[in-house]
């Protein structure tokens, strides 16, 4: 007899609220969006409008976050970028630092700084999550942003500089990553809060960006930046005892040992996969409607092989994304382990498929596709920060080929 619970539908509450985040993004989201990414600020009015109607909330993201299908960060992602990238980034940045802390922190960490990141929908907040440096990008044993414990006054002292930091400068909370043990590369690293207005903290350099322009995107600096003890995640004790099983791990030459920012990225690596398919999504219909609608040589340019069969590939390629990261969200859910490097494959083609497919949108469109009176180069823009920002795509294909092999290939 055969299995009938196998399904890819979604739930009658599922539709309705990708049907929820759908509305937004087209009635608020995308009718602002070539503004905001003109003045590449923060757009807080459509941050607000979201909390107001529950959709930037702890509440919100937590009840998405524990959808026993693991669907509900994959479909939310996916239709606020359907509006605009740059916008929906502003909205969901401030996850980022949360997954940080959820993936890190102690249940109490939790209960106290992740609605401090939110606000409420009169004075919203938003947060950072801060691991990128100068030179430690996808080389996160570079690291050089300390932490020392000082233990007479139960503090740790940050000194380092931040960069690529969503939101960082104007988060109320940011979640910094710093080497505690130099000697022990990425595993001596610990995720710390640094609470609001804490002195020392100070914004660098805010980037002008090729996209994703509406999403702040800055240089933090921390000089002699002083937290409480309290305030790295998951606690001393717990981090002392990893980091005696790392120096153990290092002296009998072995060192598979999580660090925190690699926990934080491989928890949403699904979840930045599914904002690339919101953005193809939206590209492949704008370019096919245009394709039934311009007419040369008296008909529509539909009708053309190469038009068509244009339209198939960047459609069949946007439906593969999707299953690759509705699986990965799924395992994730289930706990299931990444034992194919399932979310990084995800994130991967995902990436790629935004890339490819906002381009040959613009192709369709052609002279209409290059000028800013239509959408599609907008996207083109904003697509091609996903084979870079969470592991560039080179990264992606190296952590899985390692972690199908199982040896380091370099």
């Amino acid at each position: 007899m055969s299995d009938s619970t196998f399904t890819l539908d979604l739930n009658e509450d599922q539709k309705e609220i990708r049907e929820w985040i759908h509305g937004f993004a087209a009635d608020v989201i995308r009718p602002a969006a070539a503004e905001w990414d003109e003045r590449e600020e923060t757009p807080w009015p459509v941050i607000q409008e979201a909390a107001k109607i529950g959709l930037y909330s702890l509440d919100f993201y937590a009840q998405q976050f524990f959808d026993p299908t693991g669907l509900g960060i994959a479909m939310t992602m996916e239709e606020l970028f359907w509006g605009d990238a740059g916008i929906a980034l502003s909205i969901v940045g401030t996850g980022l630092a949360a997954v940080g802390v959820l993936a890190n922190g102690t249940e109490e960490q939790i209960g106290t700084w992740v609605p401090q990141m939110y606000g409420d929908p009169d004075d919203v907040k938003v947060a950072a999550f801060c691991s990128s440096e100068p030179d430690a990008g996808s080389d996160v044993a570079a690291m050089r942003t300390r932490a020392v414990y000082d233990e007479a006054k139960d503090e740790w002292v940050l000194n380092g500089t931040k960069t690529w930091a969503t939101n960082g400068g104007i988060a109320n909370i940011h979640v910094v990553v710093a080497v505690v043990d130099p000697e022990l590369g990425s595993k001596g690293h610990a995720s710390f809060i640094v609470p609001p207005d804490t002195p020392g903290l100070s914004q660098g350099q805010k980037f002008k960006k090729h996209g994703i322009r509406a999403s702040h995107t800055a240089e933090v600096v921390l000089e002699d930046v002083r937290v409480p003890g309290s305030c790295l995640l998951g606690g001393k004790e717990k981090l002392d005892e990893r980091l005696a099983r790392a120096r153990e791990r290092a002296r009998q030459g072995g060192e598979r040992v999580k660090n925190a920012a690699m926990a934080t990225f491989e928890a949403s690596r699904p979840a930045v996969g599914a904002q690339a398919v919101g953005i193809a999504r939206a590209a492949y219909e704008i370019a096919l409607d245009y394709a039934k609608e311009r007419v040369q040589f008296g008909r529509p340019i539909i009708d053309n092989q190469g038009v068509a069969f244009q339209l198939a590939d960047m459609r069949t390629r946007i439906d593969a994304a999707r299953l690759l990261v509705w699986r990965a969200s799924w395992m994730a859910a289930a706990g299931k382990p990444f034992e194919s490097a399932e979310g990084s494959m995800s994130k991967l083609y995902a990436g790629e498929t935004a890339k490819s497919v906002t381009a040959q949108a613009m192709q369709i469109l052609g002279g209409n596709g290059y000028t800013r009176e239509y959408p599609v180069e907008r996207m083109h823009r904003d697509a091609a920060i996903y084979t870079i920002f969470e592991g560039t795509s080179e990264i992606q294909r190296l952590v899985i080929a390692r972690t199908l092999s199982g040896v380091p290939i370099r």
